[in-house]
């Protein structure tokens, strides 16, 4: 690892421990129990082992956590906090597409400092610590140059099946398609799209109703490499609900003019 943190070396020991059960896995997927959460909303015994195994790496800090599966725990320090996704990309990794992530943010005093993504079938580590740059693997990483924003290669998360604002967030989707001539990306995993904003590979990034913990870790990432990121309501990222909308500093600007 570039970076060297206390946070960032708990982090990438807590995800390399947890990786070697998600590979597994999803190499066992028939073997799988799956249980429905909520409607479109899966969780299998998987999210809940690599989750119980960063939690266990992770709370000899003795700091708080928010998880996607157990919620909200209380350490001694509640200024100092864990926000963790054990696997970003649920439904890719139930249907055998490896597109998929273990996130886990670092937040002090509501600020995330310091986050890693990792794709561990791919075997890319994206980490990012404020002040120190952002990184894939052994490498630093910057947003694209990209100006025009006709030919910019977005992404977009899409909204959930139940969500109440479905048609409108479809408008706006069909309102930002036509100022472009590509095509709009949709990935399944909100923490590998930031990342993915990241490395330049995608231009700019939006979505409503995102879970903070599908993108703590990316915030930082997205920050650190050059980019810009930002609650598109204008309010901070540590709510449950976020609409968030990220890129290049060009892109990232007409975007969210548009939304």
């Amino acid at each position: 690892m570039k970076i060297n943190s206390p946070q960032i070396n708990m982090m990438y020991k807590a995800c390399m421990k947890a990786a070697k059960v998600l590979i597994r896995d999803f190499g066992e997927l028939e073997k799988l129990q799956v249980s429905e959460k909520g409607l479109g909303d899966f969780v299998t015994a998987s999210d809940k082992r690599v989750e119980k195994i960063l939690i266990g790496e992770l709370e000899k800090s003795e700091y708080s956590f928010l998880t996607e599966e157990t919620g909200s725990i209380e350490g001694k320090h509640k200024d100092k906090r864990w926000i963790i996704d054990p696997i970003d990309g649920t439904f890719n990794f139930l249907n055998g597409l490896p597109h998929f992530a273990i996130s886990v943010g670092y937040e002090e005093n509501g600020e995330i400092v310091s986050g890693i993504i990792f794709d561990p079938i791919k075997n890319e580590m994206f980490s990012a610590l404020k002040g120190s740059g952002a990184y894939l693997n052994n490498y630093r990483i910057r947003v694209s140059n990209k100006s025009d924003f006709k030919n910019a290669c977005l992404v977009h998360g899409g909204p959930k099946g139940t969500s109440k604002a479905r048609e409108s967030i479809l408008d706006e989707y069909k309102k930002i398609s036509m100022k472009t001539n590509t095509n709009i990306r949709k990935s399944g995993s909100a923490s590998l799209d930031l990342a993915y904003v990241a490395t330049g590979r995608y231009d700019g990034f939006w979505q409503r109703e995102i879970n903070y913990w599908d993108i703590a870790a990316g915030i930082i990432i997205v920050k650190e490499s050059g980019g810009f990121v930002e609650n598109i309501k204008d309010e901070g990222f540590n709510k449950e609900k976020v609409d968030i909308v990220a890129g290049n500093s060009k892109i990232h600007k007409e975007l969210r003019n548009l939304l």
